[in-house]
């Protein structure tokens, strides 16, 4: 995984965040993510972040689970094992409906929790870096990648007009890894340069 240099900005408030997020947007920085203490309603549009397709994919997950039941359930009534019940027909659709329905939810919401854990890099024993410790405790912690053409200097100095209360700057990798954190300092190791 390729380390990247990011400059790290905490906000005290959301409305400073706000008008943050707008700011370095309109300036032409790259956001990498956003990372608050509670869901914030609005941030992703200000982020410029597209609708998620998770509900795309639920429905592809659910109409796979109707069809792994009629097809099993189809082979076993009318090839594999027909049988007689009370006179019914082998291939009796009505009767097939609760367990196609189980088999279509059970399908949708698993295979929408597995997305979900793996578009959100959740899992146990992954681990990402973390930018500030306090992004779950008081402060709004907005990330900004650096390019070739970003002046960290000027970056600071922008984040901290913007209403920043400490800035700094550090090296992570972008992706994630596996282990766990108490065996490994690898998330905390980066210090940075703090701007109080």
């Amino acid at each position: 995984m390729s380390i990247k240099k990011f400059v790290v900005g905490g906000f005290k408030e959301e409305g400073a965040l706000f008008t943050a997020v707008k700011n370095v947007r309109k300036s032409g920085y790259k956001i990498h993510d956003v990372y608050t203490p509670m869901p914030i309603h609005g941030l992703d549009k200000a982020m410029g972040l597209r609708d998620t397709s998770l509900h795309t994919a639920g429905f592809i997950y659910g109409i796979t689970g109707t069809t792994t039941a009629l097809s099993c359930i189809g082979w076993i009534f009318t090839s594999d094992w027909p049988i007689n019940f009370g006179g019914k027909p082998h291939f009796s659709l009505p009767a097939w409906i609760p367990i196609t329905f189980e088999l279509t939810v059970l399908f949708a919401a698993v295979g929408m929790v597995l997305t979900f854990c793996y578009l959100c890099q959740i899992a146990p024993f992954v681990k990402k870096h973390h930018f500030s410790l306090r992004a779950t405790d008081d402060l709004f912690i907005m990330v900004i990648e650096c390019t070739e053409k970003t002046n960290e200097t000027d970056l600071m100095a922008f984040l901290e007009n913007s209403g920043a209360i400490d800035i700094n700057i550090q090296n992570a990798e972008t992706g994630w890894w596996l282990g766990r954190y108490d065996k490994d300092t690898k998330p905390f190791e980066n210090k940075g340069t703090v701007i109080a």
